[in-house]
């Protein structure tokens, strides 16, 4: 298998990477990764369907972190040459945010891997625009059995 450097910013190569597909794709790069810890960007594009009146929605930046750990879970299956596995979100233990991304910044998330047990995973994540935090929020990501 071919080592990749990082970042990796060819968007079809980070949606491989993970289950979702377009348009519920929120991860466009991989930017950093290491054991238990990755950075994954977005730059918000008009036509997300997240973006209301040029503002990238909650909803879409919760979903951009969930991805973002889906992103840590598929760059390690695919170091391993394996597909990667669905998961989902099972628990927000906390979340907040400070301000909402406009159309065109780049958020870059950064998850930091707390505990992963039986396809459960904890993390703390910390998303940025311009070095700004914009939200943080702690959560659990569940691999599908």
């Amino acid at each position: 298998m071919e080592k990749l450097l990082l970042p990796i910013l060819d968007k079809t190569f980070v949606e491989n990477l993970i289950p979702q597909k377009a348009p519920f794709v929120m991860v466009d790069k991989l930017l950093a990764f290491c054991e238990n810890e990755i950075t994954a960007g977005l730059t918000v594009p008009e036509e997300n369907i997240f973006v209301s009146e040029n503002i990238f929605q909650e909803s879409g930046l919760v979903e951009h972190m969930a991805q973002s750990v889906a992103l840590y879970t598929g760059y390690q299956y695919f170091l391993k040459n394996e597909m990667p596995p669905t998961g989902y979100i099972g628990s927000i233990k906390s979340i907040k945010i400070e301000r909402l991304p406009k159309i065109d910044e780049n958020i870059e998330t950064s998850v930091s891997v707390l505990q992963e047990f039986m396809g459960v995973t904890l993390v703390d994540i910390i998303s940025k625009v311009n070095e700004e935090i914009i939200a943080t929020s702690q959560m659990k990501t569940v691999i599908a059995s």
